[in-house]
């Protein structure tokens, strides 16, 4: 992941071809449940950084806000719950019950299917030569959405942040955590 970026511009034929890949991800039941914001350019991507921090968090955070908000383009991906219960309704797909809530769904099919299409964003970003990160969203989104026009019932997965890597190179505290070894992790045939 990449924390720090220029302020070089980035194409926007590779943003192109970076969201019609992830536009191709794997859908449930071919929802087509997931959707995108494309923020190109300093005046666009304000308006993401605008409403999701403030001037305190910007001062407190200075290790990371400014490399984070030179990225050329933030992109925004949204999912519909609404739109997966309206699917898991349909005759095809009715005898799961899904369509009739939300909290039927163990792991909600909007989550993954958003999760999918970050992930492919993330890998075409790299192909194209561009450096990425997966910006949480922890306040404003209601905000944010209003001032972006998005329709009421999708909903903020996350952001990710693109463009040319200006070379700070920062590692994240993260990276630092233990994490358990791949034997205990990986299993095969059993747990």
């Amino acid at each position: 992941m990449v924390r720090s970026f220029s302020t070089d511009p980035v194409d926007p034929g590779v943003v192109d071809r970076i969201l019609r890949a992830a536009l191709r991800s794997p859908t449930a039941g071919n929802t087509g449940g997931t959707a995108w914001v494309a923020l190109e350019g300093p005046d666009q991507t304000a308006a993401y950084f605008d409403a999701t921090t403030d001037h305190e968090w910007r001062n407190a955070h200075l290790e990371w806000s400014a490399g984070l908000m030179r990225a050329w383009v933030v992109l925004l991906a949204y999912s519909s719950p609404e739109a997966y219960l309206a699917r898991y309704r349909e005759p095809d797909k009715s005898d799961s019950g899904l369509g009739d809530g939300t909290d039927l769904w163990a792991v909600p099919y909007w989550t993954g299917d958003a999760a999918f299409g970050v992930m492919v964003a993330l890998l075409a970003a790299v192909d194209e030569g561009l450096g990425a990160c997966i910006l949480g969203t922890f306040r404003g989104e209601a905000s944010l959405a209003e001032a972006l026009g998005v329709p009421e019932d999708w909903r903020l997965f996350c952001a990710v942040a693109l463009g040319h890597p200006d070379g700070d190179d920062r590692r994240s505290p993260s990276l630092d955590r233990p994490v358990a070894p791949r034997p205990q992790r990986l299993h095969r045939g059993r747990w």
